[in-house]
């Protein structure tokens, strides 16, 4: 998960031809995993126990099969004590001081696809930072789109840029949202994001994780 400090990396992974928005390759995502789980002489099994991810799950992402939602990769991240930036390939390194700003450009964030949520990265090129900012299309339509809630550990600020956007939580309640409106929530809460609008919602999505489930610096 993300570290205390940030310092400023280019990014690994270059942009497309046609000067789009750079998408992660899950393959070399779970290459990156596979790598870490194995450094830490851990079989599938055991990171299974420790994560409370179905070995099948962590198989099929090792292989880049499938794509992880946050709250898996915050489960793998906290049972291998690393960051999101190892998994993503990036060496998160210690900062001496104050790390410099990082501009990320409009349509330029980079992309992470999901089943139910396109994920846009910002500030991709900051290793090591305590939040994970993110730009996020909603496609997910309905509740049973998931098959189960997402929970992850942290605090999640949620911004609605456009359309119309439902935020249901295990606990039954649902927060219908339409655009300018926010929603803070600990994330431990289960909890899911469906577009209601006639068009996919367009969201601004900030995850902070708590200091006690945060991972020491990845070696």
């Amino acid at each position: 998960m993300p570290n205390l400090k940030a310092q400023r990396k280019q990014p690994t992974i270059p942009l497309e031809r046609d000067g789009a928005a750079p998408h992660i390759d899950h393959k070399a995502v779970g290459g990156h995993l596979r790598q870490a789980r194995k450094s830490r002489e851990l079989t599938l099994m055991q990171l299974s126990e420790r994560s409370g991810i179905a070995v099948s799950t962590i198989s099929k992402a090792e292989r880049g099969d499938i794509a992880l939602t946050y709250d898996k990769f915050a489960a793998l991240a906290h049972a291998l004590g690393v960051d999101f930036d190892t998994i993503f390939g990036r060496t998160p390194s210690r900062s001496s001081g104050p790390f410099e700003p990082t501009l990320t450009r409009s349509g330029k964030q980079l992309i992470y696809d999901t089943p139910n949520y396109e994920y846009g990265m910002i500030a991709n090129d900051l290793v090591g930072k305590r939040m994970v900012p993110m730009r996020a299309h909603i496609r997910a339509r309905a509740l049973n789109d998931f098959p189960d809630y997402i929970r992850h550990s942290g605090e999640e600020f949620v911004f609605l840029l456009q359309g119309k956007l439902e935020l249901h939580f295990e606990s039954g309640s649902v927060f219908k949202l339409e655009q300018g409106d926010s929603l803070y929530f600990d994330s431990a809460q289960g909890h899911v994001y469906i577009s209601t609008g006639a068009t996919e919602a367009e969201v601004l999505v900030c995850c902070v994780d708590t200091d006690d489930h945060r991972p020491p610096q990845s070696l």
